[in-house]
């Protein structure tokens, strides 16, 4: 991951490794995930249907261009993806999240039992989770670390078990073919997965919804309102924007 600084704002921008010595890292990589007899079952029970259901809707597989975004409210977890930087992202699949902890809002210190919000990608693997597979989530971005809050914790996981404490709990069948569907991924050249939290769909339903459910809360509204700008982007082109920070930690997609 690069970050630059443009006119005082910061973008992140995630690189594709295409080269022969990044290609053999990848494939070491897969060597390493495949020895977890987790990861290997998951990988032999779902890879053909996974590559049947991308057939279904036109997308190559293995996926190089894959996104998640998950809504809170909805316990949702949709899965897009496309063929190319040039085309739209296609809804593939939509996974149950199986619970919640917390509130509506971002996390900010450890132990609140919060599920984060924001835009963030696929940070590690571990095929010897706790929960059965679990796919780590780059939190804390630099939103939240310039929130001044401190302690604001991590280990942050879509994972299995279905129990949570401020993850993305899923079934243990639920995470096994996502987990494979990252590692495709992973191995065959996208090295940061999006993975984008909403507190709930950010369309005029949802933002009613959150208004009358926090009509006082100053820092929420505003927050949400950062994150709108990519949801709406997204909505229109089913692309998605370079994620961008002011100095102070705003998003300013």
């Amino acid at each position: 991951m690069i970050k630059q600084l443009l006119g005082g704002i910061m973008v992140v921008i995630g690189l594709c490794p295409y080269q022969v010595s990044a290609q053999s890292t990848d494939q070491a990589f897969k060597n390493a995930q495949m020895s977890s007899s987790r990861v290997a079952d998951a990988w032999k029970k779902y890879d053909d249907s996974l590559s049947r259901l991308f057939s279904r809707k036109n997308v190559a597989y293995p996926c190089k261009d894959i996104y998640l975004r998950a809504f809170k409210s909805q316990n949702e977890l949709e899965l897009w993806a496309r063929n190319s930087d040039a085309t739209e992202y296609k809804l593939i699949k939509t996974y149950h999240i199986c619970a919640i902890s917390g509130s509506l809002g971002p996390k900010r210190i450890q132990g609140d039992r919060q599920v984060p919000e924001g835009f963030y990608f696929i940070e590690d693997f571990n095929p010897k989770s706790e929960y059965y597979l679990s796919l780590q989530v780059s939190y804390p971005n630099f939103a939240d670390q310039a929130s001044g809050k401190p302690n604001l914790g991590g280990d942050i996981y879509i994972h299995g078990g279905c129990v949570t404490i401020g993850c993305l709990p899923m079934t243990n069948e639920g995470i096994e073919e996502i987990y494979t569907l990252c590692l495709s991924a992973r191995v065959n050249g996208e090295e940061n997965i999006p993975v984008h939290i909403y507190p709930t769909r950010l369309n005029k339903n949802g933002i009613t919804y959150l208004m009358k459910e926090y009509p006082n809360d100053v820092p929420r509204q505003q927050f949400w309102a950062d994150l709108r700008n990519e949801y709406e982007y997204f909505e229109k082109t089913h692309k998605l924007l370079p994620v961008m920070y002011s100095p102070d930690g705003k998003y300013v997609n």
